[in-house]
């Protein structure tokens, strides 16, 4: 879940939502990252003498834009809050008598008033242990006396010693000899979990950043010759048009085949 900050001070909340404001790019950030889940905290509501009219003139203009980003407003508790004050954070705030709450319809459907409120009915994310294991890497890291441990978050699936995993499109295959996570030993790691892994008789040159493990045993990930894609530009390409992508890993020649804008 993210949380987006808007300041409700005049002329602080326009630039915000802006064409180039950070309030627009931290909303389009959050979920092409993945992050489905948001909550909006109107802050410094005291420095609009906590106006309803302010209040409910940022709600309408930030459903609008968060809505063409991909979130359903429906779904997005709206808190008014003053973080310099503390007002709507933790206790309901006497400051705004009008206010009646913030409500979610999800499948759970959840209402209250506060920030923290807010917080404790995000649902909790779901874990697909049961789907073949992918893991890519973000680093691999060669420790004396250990040897070569790779790092990087389990997408789907586990991890755990004595399995043995493939690494594509390196084409290695090795056993995990131990998982570890914040320094500390797992018996297993599950989706979501940042893990560093020790494997046996494997080199530092012989895996990298952007590698993907999968348990050998259970439907090994393989290289493709080609995969579709969503990206976000803050520019507009020409449909059809041969571009280039590139990342901290590759960089692939792309074919736009259609555009969509978020804002």
């Amino acid at each position: 879940c993210a949380i987006l900050i808007i300041a409700a001070g005049t002329g602080e909340f326009e630039a915000g939502i802006s064409k180039d404001g950070q309030t627009r790019e931290h909303a389009l950030l959050a979920y092409t990252l993945g992050v489905k889940q948001l909550i909006v905290a109107i802050n410094k509501m005291d420095t609009t003498k906590w106006s309803e009219d302010r209040y409910q003139e940022i709600i309408k203009e930030t459903s609008n834009f968060i809505k063409k980003v991909g979130y359903n407003p429906k779904h997005v508790p709206f808190v008014p809050i003053s973080g310099f004050n503390g007002d709507n954070m933790i206790e309901v705030s006497t400051n705004c008598p009008w206010y009646k709450g913030w409500e979610k319809e999800t499948k759970s459907k959840a209402t209250g008033k506060t920030l923290l409120e807010a917080i404790d009915a995000i649902d909790p994310p779901s874990r697909p242990t049961d789907k073949p294991l992918r893991l890519p890497l973000q680093d691999v890291y060669k420790i004396g006396g250990i040897g070569t441990v790779p790092v990087g978050r389990v997408e789907t699936g586990i991890i755990k010693a004595g399995m043995v995993v493939t690494f594509a499109p390196a084409g290695v295959t090795t056993e995990v000899k131990s998982v570890e996570m914040h320094h500390e030993q797992l018996a297993e790691g599950v989706p979501g979990d940042n893990v560093g892994f020790n494997v046996k008789n494997v080199s530092v040159k012989e895996i990298r950043r952007g590698n993907v493990a999968g348990d050998s045993k259970n439907d090994p990930p393989k290289g493709a010759e080609s995969f579709n894609a969503q990206s976000s530009s803050s520019t507009t390409p020409v449909r059809s048009v041969p571009v280039t992508h590139q990342s901290s890993i590759a960089t692939l020649p792309t074919l736009l085949a259609s555009s969509l804008s978020f804002l």
